[in-house]
């Protein structure tokens, strides 16, 4: 069992509810979710856009391997709406949700398809304020640090406030997805 740490982002529609349906459907479908960080709201990374995102993060225990997790991660994404992924280099873009893989156990893992530890979590305070608050001591196994001294090293200026507490992540009911897919 691997513990892996994602992290969740949203800019369109019902934001919290975004957040809720996805990780309603990673409980399904990848593993037990465990810890989950307050949310947060932050202005977009890497282009412009008139709505902010929220993010949070959460812990998960999967069998899963990297490369399937991946795959689970993305369908998700896809059940909830969201069209294509984002391409550094190519253009950032608004979100109904997105699923980034941070840590895999303290696993290594570079792919065409996958990069683990993520290859830009250091460098995004959205991604860096959550993860303070579930897993602070957790060593980034390239970088040599811990979250928290990321964190408090990051030179990322964008603004991160403080939108809701763990609590408002909990499970929420709904019928419009059969979460057996």
């Amino acid at each position: 069992m691997a513990l892996v740490v994602l992290s969740l982002g949203t800019n369109k529609g019902e934001r919290l509810n975004n957040l809720r349906k996805a990780i309603d459907l990673i409980n399904s479908i990848i593993g037990h979710v465990g810890k989950r960080s307050s949310v947060y709201e932050t202005e977009p990374w890497g282009f412009e856009s008139e709505q902010w995102f929220l993010n949070a993060a959460i812990t998960v225990s999967t069998e899963l391997h990297p490369l399937e997790l991946l795959k689970h991660t993305q369908q998700i994404e896809q059940i909830l709406g969201r069209e294509k992924k984002s391409v550094p280099g190519h253009g950032y873009q608004s979100r109904v949700i997105d699923i980034d893989i941070i840590f895999y156990d303290d696993r290594i893992v570079k792919t065409a398809e996958l990069s683990i530890p993520h290859p830009l979590m250091h460098d995004r305070k959205f991604v860096l304020n959550p993860l303070v608050e579930i897993v602070p001591e957790k060593n980034h196994p390239l970088l040599n640090m811990s979250v928290r001294e990321l964190f408090l090293h990051s030179k990322d200026t964008t603004e991160v406030k403080f939108y809701d507490h763990p609590s408002a992540l909990e499970s929420v009911v709904y019928k419009d997805f059969d979460l057996k897919t």
